[in-house]
């Protein structure tokens, strides 16, 4: 079970949860945690990239799929969720360096293939604040970044995405430690989980403080960026700069 390579049964849950102390009285982290062991026995279309993709970069895109609500700050790029598949590919050449066509080709489906989680019937609640460097790069001709910018401004008409710009002029932040994302279940609020990534590792924080930490870095984040008429000004105003 710790190494994935099995589910959990309900009956084996069960002993689990009573060995770490989660009383046979609250129902709604049962059943939670029941939804999640049956969900996970379910074989999901990103294991068909099990050769392409890393391990804890399927927990994630596991996680978004259960997801209710996403929120992420970025500092360098535009979030995942809200690429292109011509700047994910200029991107992802560019991180990975060494890593050939193929590869890359198939990191960038699964990169447009975690989008459809924003168009499904029930999507989940996406928050994203960028910082404003992220917006100016230049990734090959300049056709991929007025796309990209372009594909900002439709996504903010989704009522369930909310897209903000944290501007250069902007005081000292908590966001200058590097960027990460939570990843919310409302049916239980100790089940939110932080996401935090770099070049070669990924780190999922579960601890119930250390998530509030971030949750509150999160919101000082969202204070101080852009109300949404000026992200909205500012992304096209780039969109249209020669």
């Amino acid at each position: 079970m710790e190494t994935a390579r099995t589910g959990v049964k309900p009956s084996d849950l069960d002993i689990l949860l009573a060995l770490y102390g989660v009383a046979e009285d609250d129902t709604e982290k049962r059943g939670v945690l029941h939804a999640l062991a049956r969900d996970g026995a379910r074989r999901g279309w990103w294991q068909t990239y099990a050769d392409t993709i890393s391990p804890a970069y399927a927990d994630l895109i596991g996680l978004e799929a259960q997801a209710k609500s996403v929120r992420t700050w970025q500092t360098t790029l535009i979030p995942g969720l809200l690429q292109t598949a011509a700047y994910a590919r200029a991107t992802i050449d560019a991180i990975n360096m060494t890593t050939p066509p193929d590869r890359v080709n198939a990191l960038v489906e699964v990169r447009t293939a975690r989008q459809s989680i924003l168009t499904r019937p029930d999507p989940p609640e996406l928050w994203a604040i960028i910082h404003e460097v992220a917006l100016r790069p230049q990734l090959g001709d300049t056709h991929v970044m007025r796309e990209q910018l372009q594909r900002l401004l439709d996504v903010t008409t989704l009522p369930h995405v909310s897209v903000q710009v944290l501007p250069l002029t902007a005081s000292p932040h908590p966001g200058m430690s590097g960027p990460f994302t939570l990843l919310g279940f409302p049916e239980s609020a100790d089940l939110d989980i932080a996401h935090v990534e770099d070049l070669t590792n990924a780190l999922y924080v579960e601890d119930p403080v250390e998530v509030a930490i971030y949750g509150a870095a999160f919101e000082r984040l969202r204070a101080a960026a852009l109300p949404f008429d000026k992200t909205t000004d500012l992304i096209a105003q780039l969109k249209d700069s020669p």
